[in-house]
């Protein structure tokens, strides 16, 4: 305990006592400990970071980084030269039914990359789809087949569909400009692999039914029946898998309009 001294001299009794009280003092004060002060409270005001107005805080370490999975989106993908085929034709797409479900180049399908499924060109394809009631055109890759409903081109992703207003209408009149394909691989045909798919069939047993009839009739082929996503269909491999024997096969079923042939690549 600090006394604060006045200007002049001290009296001899108050030199006296001084000493005393001092430590009378000493002896009579409990020990304290000094508490560390408590951690700002955190707030919830409108501070984008989660602080409380008023109360400073520690600068917080950057948060960890989470790279996502590559997708393409709009205009990503690189264009160069001139496009080396150009069809115009209807374009629909497909959305959550299919989302997960692997595509025909074996990747996982997602709805919001932008992807298409095509019937003729090879996985992988850079194409560039214009929709030509309002101009608008997006770049997509092609990693499935289809669509294998009549007067239709291509099936857009959910995200692509969006990108090109053919969501809210389902089907729509497309320019479909393809740019690039990826490079052949080893042993592989220089126009592609190509198999002839039947379908679809109201009922598993109409499917498999004309799989013994298609299995008798191409003997070398490599026939299958699977579900698909309007039906079942029935999908011939020519022991030749170009374009010229796959097209053959074709011309020589005849089936009712439910069942037509279509000719698509499996690369």
């Amino acid at each position: 305990m600090r006394l604060a001294r006045r200007p002049g001299a001290v009296s001899l009794g108050a030199a006296v006592l001084l000493p005393l009280l001092a430590g009378c003092h000493r002896g009579s004060q409990q020990p304290t400990a000094r508490l560390p002060p408590p951690p700002p409270v955190s707030g919830t005001s409108d501070d984008p970071d989660g602080r409380v107005v008023g109360v400073p805080s520690r600068p917080r370490p950057p948060a960890a980084r989470t790279t996502p999975a590559p997708t393409a989106p709009a205009g990503s993908e690189t264009l160069r030269g001139r496009p080396f085929e150009v069809e115009t034709g209807i374009a629909s797409w497909y959305g959550p039914p299919y989302a997960g479900r692997r595509g025909a180049d074996g990747t996982v399908y997602d709805q919001n990359a932008m992807t298409a499924a095509h019937l003729t060109l090879a996985l992988g394809t850079v194409v560039r789809v214009t929709n030509l009631a309002n101009g608008q055109s997006v770049v997509v890759r092609i990693t499935d087949r289809g669509p294998f409903v009549q007067g239709r081109i291509i099936d857009l992703s959910l995200a692509a569909a969006k990108a090109t207003g053919v969501y809210r209408a389902g089907t729509a009149q497309v320019r479909v400009e393809a740019f690039s394909s990826p490079p052949l691989a080893p042993g592989s045909y220089p126009g592609g692999r190509w198999c002839v798919q039947v379908g679809a069939f109201p009922t598993e047993a109409d499917a498999h039914q004309e799989k013994l009839e298609l299995m008798g009739r191409y003997t070398g082929a490599k026939v299958m029946d699977f579900q698909g996503p309007t039906g079942w269909w029935v999908r011939i491999h020519p022991k030749i898998a170009d374009h010229q024997h796959a097209a053959e096969v074709a011309d020589s079923i005849h089936l009712p309009d439910a069942a037509q042939p279509y000719l698509t690549r499996t690369d």
